[in-house]
């Protein structure tokens, strides 16, 4: 082993929390999401381009095509799941997101209906970046114990942060000189160095357990994960969770589509404004993920780690209710999405690391995906009434802020749930 080598080495013993046995599963993990996040944000600024050329008024119309979409979609992904182990629906996945891309590369290129490709992509993307990033942590739930995932998750995140943190700064360099559109092949080349990574991941298998699961179909009927989130008063809660982050999010995004439309002109202005945003927060999330998240969560838990971001929520609607401006919509954005990627997710994905493979393939993905979409529609349908009623942002914001309120209350029983049941499996012996 080189000197330089050897020195990389050392370093990675000391800053990835994960014992040798762990390390090159995480190691891969790692590179999985950098990968996995660089395609998406490559892709990102154009996306808030194309939402806002269409007209922030359409805004709600394709929320809702994106929800109906997810609809449509999620009993084909429950099929390929029931029927395929994970080393082979994982891959089938990513390959046809890839190959979505190559075809709106010639749609684009050949400038055909520009302005429908522009909205099938605007809705395309919100799908994917659900649906990628949904079959990403399932597979870490399913490689991973809670235990571990406190250890290991921030390191992980980091590495969809580091790749975030690249896509941006892609597409602000190059999209003058090369154009936007061939930065859709540059996506493609990201999604397949994912499938790569998973399939690193699968040779690196830590345990003889681990071996079989990757080989064994998740089973069951492609619509399980309905019944599952239905009868199911935990998963209920998690998808209550994931309706409110949508509720914020929503809320956030349509102050800054409203505000950027009236204060910043042109498409170039506006790719730049959002690229700028999505730069600032991977370097905080970054710094955060691999300074402080697994030292967060050993020490508060993942009831307190999951009540830090409705409390930052609570903080920017109180500042947009007094000063509704595109400088506060700003720092909103950047804070909510730095405590969201950094301490707020992983915690979030803590809350699946105890229930069984079903629910974490199949109902995860219903949360993930169709709960979390159906609110985006919901909440953008909700925004769009208030501003009918003669609602000013400020007023909005200040009705958002009980529900900010009550998202604390309700992260805190679901960590306070999470603990207990991860204590009852390592106490019977059901860790993985």
């Amino acid at each position: 082993m080189t000197a330089p080598t050897a020195a990389v080495a050392a370093w990675l013993r000391r800053r990835v929390p994960a014992t040798p046995q762990e390390r090159d599963a995480a190691l891969w993990s790692f590179a999985y999401f950098f990968a996995l996040l660089a395609g998406y944000y490559v892709l990102r600024p154009l996306r808030d381009q194309m939402g806002i050329a269409g007209g922030v008024k359409n805004l709600p119309w394709l929320f809702t095509a994106t929800f109906i979409s997810l609809l449509m979609a999620q009993p084909l992904y429950g099929a390929l799941v029931a029927r395929l182990p994970r080393a082979k629906f994982i891959p089938i996945v990513y390959h046809f997101f890839a190959a979505n891309l190559i075809v709106f590369w010639l749609l684009l290129t050949l400038d055909i209906e520009q302005v429908i490709v522009a909205r099938v992509f605007f809705v395309w993307l919100s799908v994917f970046s659900l649906f990628a990033v949904a079959v990403f942590w399932s597979f870490m739930a399913d490689l991973f114990t809670a235990e571990q995932g406190k250890r290991l998750f921030g390191f992980i995140g980091a590495g969809g942060t580091a790749g975030a943190l690249l896509g941006p700064i892609i597409t602000f360099c190059l999209s003058k000189p090369l154009g936007p559109v061939n930065l859709l092949i540059a996506a493609a080349v990201f999604l397949e160095a994912a499938v790569f990574c998973v399939c690193r991941i699968e040779r690196t298998a830590q345990t003889p357990t681990d071996q079989a699961r990757q080989q064994r179909r998740v089973g069951g009927s492609a619509f399980a994960g309905l019944s599952e989130l239905i009868s199911h008063p935990y998963l209920l809660g998690v998808a209550g969770w994931v309706s409110l982050l949508s509720f914020g999010a929503t809320i956030a995004y349509f102050a800054q589509a409203n505000l950027v439309s009236a204060a910043i002109h042109g498409a170039a202005a506006r790719t730049r404004w959002f690229a700028g945003i999505d730069l600032a927060v991977n370097l905080l999330s970054l710094a955060t993920q691999v300074l402080a998240t697994a030292k967060f969560l050993k020490r508060f838990g993942t009831g307190m780690a999951a009540s830090a971001l409705p409390a930052v929520y609570v903080i920017g609607f109180a500042a947009l209710a007094i000063a509704p401006s595109l400088a506060v919509v700003w720092i909103l954005q950047v804070a909510q999405r730095t405590m969201n990627f950094a301490i707020a997710n992983p915690a979030r994905q803590l809350f699946f690391t105890v229930m069984g493979r079903e629910e974490k393939y199949k109902a995860k993905n219903m949360i993930d995906v169709v709960v979390y979409r159906g609110s985006d529609a919901l909440y953008g349908w909700m925004y769009d009434s208030l501003q009918a009623l003669g609602l000013k942002l400020g007023a909005i914001a200040l009705c958002a802020l009980p529900v900010a309120a009550g998202w604390i209350a309700l992260s805190t029983a679901l960590g306070r749930t999470q603990e207990r049941r991860a204590r009852a499996m390592t106490d019977s012996g059901a860790l993985k």
